[in-house]
């Protein structure tokens, strides 16, 4: 049995990666911003010990030492950043703003570290210290063709160059680093005309974290395991 971290439980991809590992018998940290409001997940709870709710708000540094310090003494073996946000769908050429846009990098890019940061030493009380981000194929450089998307896109590059770098810094400490794109998913932020449900998207990725190791630690997978370019 590992013990798995989750963030952004609440619904999507969230809620089904806590579904497929409760599934097969995982231990499960599930975060998300109003636990009392998820009521799938306390619909879980109540059907499997194995499940404990947290509340968490990445935009918040106060919520994510308050998160971390009730895991004061807890191993935890899988972390799976999954918390994000779109933020404005117009944000095109000429309709950027400031605030919007340092709203999302903060949930998208600097949250991850900073909770990493803030969990290094449950992470390291594992022998597994696998650690993985979801981000999206909008924010590889390579794959950039439309254009536009500027808040989201510069976002999830950010959450790449930011997870590349923890892979370089803590793979001498046998940790295994990723980021994956779920796909385009059937989901809230996805949008009905998605290619792949959650389950799908979902049951591929935790195929990839699976074989994660420290030889392939710091690539950027598809949910189907393919290399995506930077």
């Amino acid at each position: 049995m590992a013990t798995v971290l989750i963030t952004g439980t609440n619904r999507g991809v969230g809620l089904e990666f806590v579904r497929q590992f409760l599934a097969r018998g995982d231990k499960v940290l599930a975060a998300c911003r109003d636990p009392d409001a998820a009521e799938e997940l306390g619909r879980f709870r109540e059907e499997n010990g194995n499940l404990q709710l947290f509340t968490l708000d990445v935009s918040s540094q106060k919520s994510m030492e308050t998160f971390t310090m009730q895991l004061s003494g807890q191993a935890i073996d899988i972390f799976i950043n999954n918390a994000g946000v779109y933020g404005p769908r117009d944000s095109g050429f000429g309709n950027v703003d400031t605030q919007q846009w340092s709203e999302v990098m903060q949930v998208n890019a600097m949250a991850p570290l900073i909770l990493t940061q803030l969990l290094i030493n449950n992470l390291r009380q594992s022998d597994t210290k696998k650690l993985a981000y979801i981000t999206s194929k909008m924010g590889s450089i390579d794959d950039n063709t439309g254009g536009g998307s500027y808040v989201y896109r510069s976002s999830k590059a950010a959450l790449n160059a930011v997870v590349k770098s923890v892979a370089v810094d803590l793979g001498s400490n046998g940790f295994s680093v990723a980021v994956l794109h779920p796909g385009w998913v059937r989901t809230d932020m996805g949008g009905p005309s998605g290619l792949i449900d959650t389950q799908t998207s979902v049951s591929g990725m935790m195929r990839v974290i699976d074989s994660m190791s420290e030889q392939n630690s710091g690539s950027f997978f598809n949910y189907d395991g393919s290399i995506i370019p930077w």
